[in-house]
């Protein structure tokens, strides 16, 4: 199931899903109750998967550190942008998952896409980074989902960018995920040892529908435990070399029966990878069930837990886990979320532009539809946590910083749909 239609968006339905959840007994603080209640109260004209009506741009708003932001458009007319990513200081390149690779430049969308993925499916293309030694080789990474004999899969490909098209596009590596349906993920990421890191969704396909319950009452975690298996790439982080091919220090390279490319194992959907400059680790964003959301730390060769162990509950109304809190040989998450926020992307901030922003985190939340900038450190809170752009209501699907210190944010209306509400956002400081 794609990330974006987990959890219901809009209307009397998102209403309907908070009830649930309050009943089935999840922890929340007030504040975040009354957060998501302002957040669906504003969402019950909206239909199904209905566009939300555009922001009032540009806009103004003040911070928890009295840095005040402009937050503008740049372009707007976009099919449920996933990914962003920047060739140069002129040029955004930003992915559509209906397949389209769009250029934006000098703040124009250019018409005609660099790249198109082959098909007609609307869920055609996940994320983009550039190789480190892009000025030089001008490569290009996307991930996108694959179709086989054997269903679908995470495939990533590579090709060369001009300046107007990607070019010489071919698969260097596709993942051994194979199943009918389920959660792909896909955010890919150049880590500083030049190595590809790549996320791998569950594969659950019947996480979240009628097929989960057995007759007993019991829940259904088949599907699911592949994330605990070093034999599927299923539910893990890999790391690859940048035409494909593995590297001879991955944790499980000589294992019988395990695949060379994972690097961490015990995932649900990661979204989000990004060094914290602070401390050079590489920190992960990953969607829960209903609840249960989680930022990881990851360490090569370590086991984060699902769905072993998980702080969320089965989209039945059961716990995922009757251990929720640890396991030995599991790792904890750094933090997690209950009610959900459904992490699409995260990144840390390490500039001056903005007042007393270095050192956050970022990320974006889909089912609260903010950008979350959490602050380490903090006297009297050590981790304070604040609520941008919620006003807009609008869902970030990525969040990246571009070579002129700002902030961007790519953003779709709903969920789901077929509606071009997709727009890229600039945030930036008002001195």
């Amino acid at each position: 199931m794609n990330p974006s239609m987990a959890r219901p968006a809009q209307g009397a339905g998102r209403v309907q899903y908070l009830a649930n959840r309050l009943n089935a007994g999840s922890r929340f603080t007030i504040a975040a109750a009354l957060l998501l209640s302002s957040v669906s109260v504003a969402l019950v004209a909206q239909g199904p998967n209905q566009a939300a009506p555009p922001p009032n741009l540009p806009a103004e708003f003040t911070t928890q550190t009295g840095q005040k932001i402009k937050v503008s458009q740049v372009a707007g007319g976009l099919f449920h942008p996933w990914s962003l990513a920047f060739p140069d200081a002129r040029t955004i390149l930003v992915t559509e998952r209906n397949g389209k690779l769009r250029v934006i430049r000098d703040g124009v969308l250019q018409p005609q896409p660099a790249w198109e993925a082959p098909g007609t499916e609307n869920d055609r293309l996940h994320f983009i980074t550039l190789h480190p030694q892009f000025a030089q080789n001008r490569l290009v990474y996307l991930s996108h989902p694959k179709t086989g004999p054997q269903g679908t899969t995470l495939a990533i490909s590579r090709g060369r960018f001009d300046g107007t098209t990607l070019t010489d596009v071919k698969e260097v590596f596709v993942a051994d995920a194979w199943e009918k349906g389920g959660n792909l993920a896909g955010r890919i990421f150049f880590g500083p040892d030049g190595m590809l890191y790549a996320t791998v969704g569950d594969r659950d396909r019947i996480c979240c529908n009628e097929e989960q319950r057995r007759r007993d009452g019991s829940d259904d975690n088949s599907l699911r435990m592949k994330a605990q298996s070093l034999a599927s790439d299923a539910g893990k982080t890999l790391r690859l070399k940048d035409d494909g091919t593995i590297p001879p220090d991955n944790p499980f390279v000589g294992r019988a029966g395990a695949k060379p490319e994972i690097f961490t194992y015990g995932h649900r959907n990661g979204y989000g990878l990004a060094i914290n400059p602070q401390t050079g680790e590489l920190w992960q964003a990953e969607i829960g069930p209903l609840g249960g959301d989680e930022v990881n730390v990851l360490v090569k060769g370590h086991n984060y837990g699902w769905p072993v162990v998980s702080m969320g509950r089965n989209y039945t109304g059961t716990l995922v886990s009757d251990k929720p809190w640890a396991q030995e040989g599991m790792d904890n998450p750094r933090m997690f979320w209950v009610p959900s926020i459904s992490p699409s992307s995260l990144i840390f901030y390490n500039g001056d532009r903005f007042k007393g922003w270095r050192g956050s985190m970022f990320i974006g939340g889909l089912t609260n539809r903010t950008l979350i900038r959490v602050s380490f450190g903090q006297p009297s809170q050590a981790e304070r946590r604040e609520m941008l752009l919620t006003s807009l209501n609008v869902r970030p699907r990525d969040v990246q910083l571009g070579p002129d210190g700002n902030f961007y944010v790519a953003t779709e209306g709903a969920s789901g749909g077929t509606a071009a509400d997709g727009l890229v956002l600039k945030i930036e400081p008002i001195q």
